[in-house]
């Protein structure tokens, strides 16, 4: 009975092993890093928030300089005086916060273009790591550049080039 058991497990063993799954390795920041569309796409979004950033940034200084006349004015203001100038620098300091929550916030304008100019870029890109799997038979592939838990892989295992070739792009 031990001896058939054993045979058993082996047998389911030898049959497992035999269906070992293969794995792959694709460094996505090189191949984004090697897809002109994308370094396109990454100076607008540079350009864009450089421009958003000045704006709210002019927002803020003018808020700063309302507060350092109100400061060196304040001895010759009446309450009503004092109380209108608060009230205006406060609103330009609440204008700077909505004006960096427009353009930055989560759900903010540079948010939305940077969907829009990079969602068909790694779409892309995700089908062509798609394809390279489908026709080597990889059951996964992992992100080598996101994952700090690889700590050595073989470069033969990495599809990074042939992802780009699958893009049109040699290496």
């Amino acid at each position: 009975m031990k001896k058939t058991l054993i045979a058993i497990v082996a047998i389911f063993a030898c049959a497992f092993a035999g269906k070992a799954q293969k794995f792959a390795l694709v460094d996505m920041e090189y191949v984004l890093s090697n897809v002109a569309a994308y370094e396109v796409a990454n100076n607008q979004l540079d350009q864009l928030s450089q421009r958003f950033q000045k704006e709210v940034e002019n927002v803020s200084r003018e808020a700063e300089t309302m507060y350092n006349n109100y400061k060196s004015q304040m001895p010759f203001l009446t309450d009503e005086q004092k109380k209108k100038q608060e009230e205006e620098i406060m609103a330009k300091e609440k204008e700077a916060r909505e004006l960096r929550n427009k353009y930055f916030g989560p759900e903010g304008e540079l948010e939305k273009k940077r969907q829009t100019l990079m969602k068909p870029i790694q779409e892309e890109v995700y089908n062509a790591v798609k394809k390279v799997s489908e026709e080597r038979g990889y059951m996964c592939i992992f992100d080598r550049a996101s994952s700090a838990d690889i700590i050595f892989a073989s470069p033969r295992i990495d599809i990074s080039n042939d992802v780009l070739a699958k893009l049109g792009y040699s290496r």
